[in-house]
């Protein structure tokens, strides 16, 4: 089945303890949407300004992505961010940050991307997610993910949108923040009676965990020793999952923790390398067979 992503598209500039890269492709739905390639047809709908690069749009081609809802603004700047990597790496201190044509348009749906069945709306402002969400017909999943600037700034816009998707993909820091309880558990459960039925709280190093309905899911992350580069991580998990997800056509507890597993292969792979050097060039098998290393990983042993 056909996956929809609606996001940023960006020029980013990274610095970690292994190098520095300038005005590399970046943004959520560049990592979702390549991400997701590997498992499923993509739709792209996102806004990027008149210098960006066609080489950026051929990968996308080259990927499968269907681009009939990138808009190219005439005279604009695309989205830019820099951010700088240190010590365990797990947050990014963020240098500089030009909204550009993101801050000034909001991405268009062409008609037929309204029936995709599969829908991620990656971190945006909460108006643009709802108009989104409003917008899809009949979608069999629809994922959001936010951040902490929504949820510190635009708590009740978020909370509407909240009430119109059927899962929520975020960190354990906004999830804690959103549900507003220290607790773990306690968060999921509270954002859970928000509305979405599906919870999806991202761990870094430390894995993943799921609610949906009333049960529970965790997974470690994949063992690395070197992670070169987290940017994109979370984006790369949701892109596996969710590709997993419209892959089987399934929306079920069985499936989303397969899907979970699968998520957890593509961004171990995303963080080895910057960028995107690394989702450019992995193919379904490198997926696969880390996916079956990963399960012998998980097995306990047990009779």
């Amino acid at each position: 089945m056909s996956l929809l992503v609606v996001g940023s598209i960006a020029f980013d500039s990274v610095a970690t303890p292994f190098g520095e890269r300038r005005d590399i492709l970046g943004g959520a739905a560049s990592y979702f949407s390549v991400g997701a390639s590997l498992f499923t047809p993509v739709r792209l709908a996102g806004v990027v300004g008149e210098d960006f690069p066609e080489e950026h749009i051929q990968l996308f081609r080259e990927r499968g992505i269907d681009l009939e809802g990138l808009q190219r603004v005439p005279g604009g700047l695309t989205f830019r961010w820099a951010g700088r990597y240190e010590g365990r790496m797990d947050v990014a201190e963020t240098l500089e940050t030009h909204l550009n044509v993101l801050g000034e348009c909001t991405p268009s749906l062409p008609e037929r991307f309204r029936e995709t069945e599969y829908v991620l709306l990656a971190n945006d402002h909460p108006k643009n997610q709802l108009a989104v969400a409003r917008a899809m017909t009949a979608p069999k999943l629809l994922m959001m993910d936010t951040m902490n600037l929504w949820i510190d700034h635009n708590r009740d816009e978020l909370l509407e949108v909240l009430t119109a998707v059927d899962a929520l993909v975020c960190n354990d820091e906004e999830a804690r923040s959103l549900g507003e309880n220290t607790n773990l558990i306690g968060a999921m459960k509270t954002i859970r009676e928000c509305g979405p039925r599906i919870v999806l709280v991202k761990k870094g190093e430390h894995g993943s965990i799921v609610l949906m309905d009333d049960r529970f899911f965790a997974l470690p992350a994949w063992p690395l020793e070197k992670v070169v580069d987290p940017t994109g991580a979370g984006d790369t998990f949701a892109s596996g999952v969710m590709g997993w997800l419209a892959r089987q056509d399934r929306v079920d507890f069985p499936t989303l923790k397969t899907a979970m597993a699968y998520g957890t292969v593509v961004a171990s792979y995303n963080v080895e390398a910057f960028g995107l050097d690394k989702l450019r060039t992995l193919r379904w098998g490198d997926i696969e067979r880390r996916y079956q290393e990963f399960i012998r990983f998980l097995d306990l042993g047990l009779e």
